[in-house]
């Protein structure tokens, strides 16, 4: 299974996204899709040597779910922030965060994850990876945000890439 499926989360994904893009879905999208997603992987097996192991169980599916929450709750504060707010009353801050991911390809859906959410951008890693520079459009207490992305994304992003 392994040598036809080499990355099965990258070919579900790319099912997914072909489908997305073809905007119907028929049996020969479908299959003109399915081709892709087994062909594509298969050929860029030698360039992940390492690839990272991932649970896809309930802990990946919580972690979808409250980003999804996270990005619809944000879109209405940022939403607010905008119109009932003057440039002047917003408190941006640059926020340094340690993090304890040690697989590049967890910092990049942490990084990602933060970029997602309306109202804060991740900007930079450290080049030892020991620190994510994010920017956000409205903090009050910053060790509470740095605090509140920790638990909410590194935190779960840990037992995900265990």
């Amino acid at each position: 299974m392994k040598r036809l499926l080499p990355h099965p989360g990258l070919s579900a994904m790319l099912l997914i996204v072909w489908l997305l893009m073809a905007n119907d879905v028929t049996i020969g999208g479908a299959l003109l899709g399915g081709v892709f997603a087994l062909v594509l992987p298969k050929f860029t097996q030698p360039f992940w040597p390492d690839r990272p192991r991932m649970r896809f169980g309930r802990a990946f599916l919580g972690y979808l779910a409250i980003v999804v929450l996270d990005i619809v709750v944000a879109n209405f504060q940022v939403a607010r922030l905008i119109l009932f707010r003057r440039n002047r009353d917003l408190r941006a801050r640059w926020l340094v965060i340690p993090i304890r991911l040690t697989t590049p390809e967890a910092i990049t859906m942490l990084a990602g994850t933060i970029s997602l959410t309306p109202g804060t951008i991740s900007s930079d890693v450290s080049a030892d990876g020991r620190f994510l520079l994010v920017h956000a459009l409205d903090v009050g207490d910053e060790a509470a945000e740095i605090a509140r992305i920790k638990t909410r994304y590194e935190a779960r992003l840990q037992r995900i890439f265990a």
